[in-house]
């Protein structure tokens, strides 16, 4: 409920970003190569505060309408805050969506990557998106295969005068126990990740097409293992979700 009290958050993001150092370890990384989503969705401004004040920076939200009741006050006082679209987005919502947010990770179509694109060069503004894959979560949006994704970032890319920057993809990884298919659902989106950089020359430095956002609160340490760049962890920050929470 709004007003509750998430002094918890310090500590919990404390041994998150512990377990992340760990997997990052395990696997040869850097854990600076990794950057940390807070899944604010369902949670009060409240729940925000305390994550910026434990050091977040980006945040992520499912729903326009929530974001829009939520972030831009707060945006607006704290320079820096990164928003992140990160649920499925309907074409009719491009232009609030295009608005609001700093990259929409969720783009599920071609011609949703194309509204999106419209959108944003009308407003003369710049977005980041990711491509999202469907990898194994029945429930979730994304594009079905690696091919059909290839060739909606074709169309954008065959844009002169684009206004989207893609930086990567994003999936969901299936709600299972087993480790296995976890693994193989991120194995899939870095799989696709290569696939897209190889086949139009995409440039995967820093500010480029590097984005890896896969891993959530259940899996978030398989995500890092598996070559992770961006983490969307909410209930492992801020615990189960306040439905019909006031922004």
């Amino acid at each position: 409920m709004a007003g509750m009290d998430y002094s918890f958050v310090r500590d919990r993001l404390e041994l998150i970003r512990a377990n992340i150092e760990a997997a990052a370890s395990r696997s040869g990384r850097s854990a600076s190569e990794i950057e940390l989503l807070a899944v604010s969705k369902f949670h009060p401004i409240e729940a925000v505060k305390a994550a910026w004040e434990a050091g977040i920076r980006s945040f992520g939200e499912s729903r326009v309408q929530e974001a829009e009741g939520k972030f831009p006050p707060f945006a607006s006082a704290h320079p820096g805050l990164h928003l992140d679209m990160i649920g499925h987005l309907q074409s009719n919502k491009a232009k609030k969506a295009v608005d609001l947010f700093d990259r929409i990770e969720s783009v599920d179509s071609g011609s949703l990557l194309l509204e999106l694109d419209e959108r944003a060069r009308k407003a003369a503004l710049r977005r980041e998106v990711l491509l999202e894959l469907h990898t194994g979560e029945e429930s979730k949006e994304g594009f079905s295969s690696a091919d059909e994704l290839y060739s909606a970032l074709e169309l954008l890319l065959s844009r002169p005068d684009r206004a989207l920057e893609i930086r990567g993809l994003m999936t969901m990884a299936p709600n299972t126990q087993d480790e296995a298919a976890v693994r193989a659902s991120f194995y899939s989106l870095r799989s696709a990740f290569e696939g897209a950089s190889s086949r139009f020359g995409l440039k995967r430095a820093h500010g480029g097409f590097c984005v890896l956002s896969m891993g959530m609160s259940g899996d978030y340490e398989l995500a890092v293992e598996e070559g992770s760049t961006l983490l969307r962890i909410g209930t492992a920050i801020f615990g189960e979700r306040q439905l019909g929470v006031v922004p």
